[in-house]
């Protein structure tokens, strides 16, 4: 079996370390545009199925050329990229794993042609979205009645510093959409679009974590794929206390608009000016990282409430030298594209999480999760 990883950042990296020890895979291609981040990826991995490729991967024929002859690919990319590569892996008939869960309504139209190709599409297959989508489902599958998912996730510095308390482990511009973009979600059974930056709330996670904030963010497939099986459904964003108030107060003051202005003379786009500004106080002094998890689903089970609880602190990995975030993104990645590629995740069309690692499924992925440091522990309440 052959696998294609698109993109040699931190992720993808991890990605290629991991499914290159698998016994199944014969040969790992580390693709990136940048030669660089190749060369630091195969360093890494240090494996000799693992082989390096410089491309473009900037159109649907740049991807194509190099998932043509691949069994299974794994997209580390940004979001601007995963639609595009998801339509190059159905016209190169390869498999993908993606790490991205937006644009799921326009992914899920390309199931017939999908099917047709006789490939698997997984989006949004990492820890949020990803892990918390399978949770949630699998919440409700466990009930008689479910009446709300609630997914909570977030990133946070394990040494964080003012003002933001924050610290950016991938790409910037991706968390800006965080604090701008709708977030869609299902209430009653039908999809919304909640405004950004609400449904703010006082969170608490076991030590050293402690108080923090979460407000609703995007529940992507999530909200499509459940929301004829629960009442409400909702992903919510963690940071820590203070972080979302002052983003707040960026949005309501206008620093958060995309439409130009003029500056000067110049056009100037406030949230682009912004994001300048920002990313130098986000990057933080230490790389060590926190992952919060907790996905609760509330319904009834033989007549009684019942609430079903899942919770997560992950630290930072010092074994493999890399970050929380890293890992609990990469993993279940790289496992589910080793189902793939094993046949024991064998249909074929668009398949989010919440729809393959539920039922006969859920138990033996989640302790390989856990054979890799991802460890969820479970609560069950009953009244």
């Amino acid at each position: 079996m052959h696998v294609v990883v698109l993109g040699t950042g931190m992720i993808g990296t991890t990605v290629v370390r991991e499914i290159a020890k698998s016994e199944d895979i014969d040969m790992v291609t580390a693709v990136d545009g940048f030669q660089k981040r190749i060369d630091m990826c195969l360093q890494a991995a240090d494996h000799s199925k693992v082989v390096g490729k410089l491309a473009e991967l900037q159109t649907e024929a740049d991807i194509y050329n190099v998932l043509k002859e691949a069994d299974v690919a794994i997209a580390c990319l940004p979001h601007s990229l995963s639609f595009t590569a998801i339509r190059a892996a159905i016209a190169a008939k390869c498999s993908i794993v993606d790490l991205v869960g937006s644009q799921f309504a326009e992914k899920v139209e390309l199931e017939s042609q999908a099917k047709k190709a006789g490939i698997t599409i997984v989006p949004g297959c990492g820890v949020a979205p990803g892990i918390t989508n399978f949770l949630a489902a699998r919440g409700i599958e466990m009930l008689d009645e479910a009446d709300e998912a609630v997914m909570v996730c977030g990133g946070l510095p394990k040494h964080p510093l003012p003002p933001l308390w924050y610290q950016v482990v991938f790409r910037l511009e991706s968390v800006m959409g965080l604090y701008t973009r709708p977030a869609l979600a299902a209430e009653n059974g039908e999809l919304v679009e909640c405004p950004p930056l609400s449904g703010l709330e006082t969170i608490t996670f076991p030590d050293p974590v402690g108080e923090c904030e979460a407000v609703i963010t995007d529940a992507h497939s999530a909200a499509h794929t459940l929301k004829d099986k629960v009442k409400n459904i909702y992903e919510k964003t963690v940071r820590y206390a203070g972080h979302w108030s002052k983003m707040s107060v960026l949005a309501e003051l206008g620093f958060l608009e995309k439409d130009a202005i003029e500056v000067d003379g110049k056009l100037i786009s406030p949230v682009a000016f912004t994001q300048k500004i920002l990313e130098p106080k986000l990057r933080g002094q230490s790389k060590e990282d926190i992952t919060v998890l907790r996905v609760s689903v509330k319904g009834k089970k033989d007549g009684m409430k019942t609430r079903y609880t899942w919770e997560m602190v992950n630290n930072f990995d010092h074994e493999r030298d890399i970050t929380s975030m890293a890992r609990t993104t990469a993993i279940p990645a790289m496992l589910t594209a080793q189902w793939i590629a094993t046949g024991r995740l064998d249909e074929r069309g668009v398949l989010p999480m919440e729809k393959i690692m539920i039922g006969k499924r859920f138990k033996p992925f989640m302790e390989e999760l856990k054979g890799y440091g991802i460890e969820i522990e479970f609560q069950q309440e009953r009244r």
